[in-house]
């Protein structure tokens, strides 16, 4: 679908970093970037978790690196090891429902999910400038309501709306776009016990006017317009991708 809306070497010669790209969301981005011409790097939270992207026949990234957002030298080397960089998306999360109200999971979460961003954008900065590149930053409608089981996750999501509306001001002198996007409910193995449950699936899909769950390519589609040139006027944006969900 992505390749069908977008010219097929859109991307051809750019870099794409997706931090957090081995699953879910994220593997559906750095999928879309490399069908459409990128030489894409993704990373995972174990080296299981990437020897498994990399065995999958779908799979068109340049490699899958493991890697915990929490390691800045790790992270540095990284980014460091890429020839240039066009495209940062970060992805990398997790969720402890239930569990978030103990502060050192709360912690846990802020880390990964908000400072790991925050880490991410500002080592790659420097080959972001140079190639006047673009950042999408994934937020989440819990950027805009509350979550009683996830106050974590909800505290480290509407963060990382205002990280990026921040970065945007502090990164547009030097052509570095910054937006992000707040995904609704997604069919990912992250969603999985969500959607097993009648009662909580039926909740969701009231409130979404569209009806039915996000698929990976819908959020990938998004993607790569916030880094394509059709958005080039676009800078600090949080752009909903929730079929409806925050108009009820």
């Amino acid at each position: 679908m992505t390749t069908a809306t977008f010219h097929p070497d859109l991307f051809a010669g750019k870099v794409a970093l997706v931090v957090g790209g081995t699953t879910g969301i994220g593997a559906g981005i750095a999928d879309a970037f490399a069908g459409l011409g990128a030489v894409v790097t993704v990373t995972g939270a174990t080296a299981a978790e990437c020897s498994a992207a990399r065995s999958s026949q779908s799979f068109r990234c340049r490699d899958a690196v493991a890697l915990d957002v929490r390691d800045e030298p790790a992270l540095a080397r990284l980014v460091g090891d890429l020839p240039r960089l066009d495209v940062l998306v970060n992805c990398a999360g997790i969720i402890r429902r239930g569990a978030e109200h103990d502060v050192a999971v709360f912690e846990e979460v802020l880390a990964i999910n908000l400072t790991g961003t925050m880490r991410a954008c500002t080592l790659a900065r420097g080959k972001l400038k140079a190639a006047g590149g673009a950042i999408v930053n994934i937020a989440s409608v819990l950027s805009f309501v509350g979550g009683g089981l996830v106050p974590g996750y909800a505290a480290s999501k509407g963060g990382v709306a205002q990280l990026t509306k921040s970065l945007a001001i502090a990164y547009a002198a030097e052509g570095i776009r910054v937006n992000a996007l707040a995904p609704g409910w997604v069919a990912t193995p992250f969603t999985q016990a969500l959607r097993e449950d009648p009662q909580r699936n039926a909740a969701i899909l009231a409130r979404t006017p569209l009806g039915r769950w996000a698929q990976p390519e819908d959020i990938a589609g998004a993607a790569v317009f916030l880094c394509s040139p059709a958005a080039r006027f676009i800078t600090g944006a949080v752009l909903p991708v929730d079929g409806g969900y925050l108009i009820m």
